[in-house]
């Protein structure tokens, strides 16, 4: 696989995730829309184990692994659906940009990992400054704005305190093993909340732009597109890996306008600027590696070969 193919894919993916939550969310109930695909998550994760003969470790901390992972994902997924029912598909991708800050606050706190610098407390401190000026801002058309947000921060934190459960945990198993692992603890749980919710009744009628969005995250959103991280992490430093983070916010926010036609107020940029820039300075030292790498790759080569 092409490394640069596998990198540009990951930041088309994410970015058009959010906008895919709030399409399948619109066009069934959220618990429907969450449980279908997770569904076929699932069935694609169990076709390719098989398929690849890949090792499904049964273990006792495998067990725990993947109960971790169903927990966070099962959580994070069911308020991150029902806050993509109030607020901008792209205000959804810049709260999960913040997922990298409080992971890191996660791993200092539970790791003891010191990596929790002056610069990027700065960093963090004015991120938490664009989330209070974006919770103070009344988004137009819906009155739970506050509430989905709220729901969606809650989400993104969930899937940060269970990814440094996860390395805690440090146990030694494929992505794709993991993957399935988690999506059979959590698939049978969005069933449950299914029934729940809406009765276990189907919707009477799923648009056509409801359902390719369901599929579309069934598959990219849950297999395809995780699949691509973990490529990108093993081949790409810290510095490149970043670089998605800054980019797809701001990629969503223009598929979210261009595609759903949405409204950010002034007040909401201002807080979303307030997030990028928390964002670069918290990566400030990973990117400065990104740059350090260019130019020693670039003095490494022969003067005819440079412009």
């Amino acid at each position: 696989m092409s490394v640069p193919a596998a990198y540009l894919g990951v930041i088309l993916i994410w970015s058009t995730t959010p906008l895919g939550i709030q399409w399948s969310a619109q066009g069934a109930t959220f618990s429907f829309a969450v449980m279908a695909r997770m569904l076929i998550g699932l069935a694609i994760c169990l076709v390719l184990l098989r398929a690849t003969r890949t090792e499904f470790p049964f273990t006792p901390a495998a067990k725990q692994l993947y109960l971790i992972s169903g927990l966070s994902i099962f959580v994070a997924m069911l308020l991150t659906y029902w806050g993509a029912l109030h607020i901008p598909s792209g205000l959804i991708s810049v709260i999960f940009g913040l997922s990298p800050l409080v992971t890191g606050v996660f791993a200092a706190l539970w790791l003891s990992e010191r990596t929790l610098t002056s610069m990027r407390l700065t960093g963090l401190a004015l991120a938490l400054g664009g989330l209070w000026f974006i919770f103070g801002q009344p988004w137009p058309g819906d009155s739970r704005a506050t509430l989905g947000t709220a729901a969606v921060v809650a989400g993104m934190t969930v899937q940060s305190l269970g990814l440094v459960w996860v390395k805690r945990l440090n146990v030694r198993v494929s992505s794709l093993a993991i993957t399935s692992g988690a999506l059979t603890v959590a698939t049978p749980l969005f069933v449950l909340a299914w029934v729940i919710f809406d009765a276990a009744r189907l919707p009477p009628a799923i648009t056509p732009r409801a359902g390719m969005a369901i599929v579309y995250l069934g598959v990219f959103g849950s297999v395809v597109g995780f699949t691509l991280y973990y490529y990108v992490i093993k081949h790409l430093d810290a510095g490149r890996v970043a670089l998605i983070m800054l980019v797809t916010p701001v990629t969503a926010l223009l598929l979210g306008q261009t595609l759903n036609a949405e409204f950010i107020p002034a007040r909401g940029w201002v807080g979303i600027a307030l997030i990028g820039a928390g964002l670069l300075l918290y990566e400030w030292q990973a990117l400065l590696g990104l740059r350090s790498a260019a130019s020693v790759a670039d003095n490494s080569l022969p003067p005819d070969s440079i412009d």
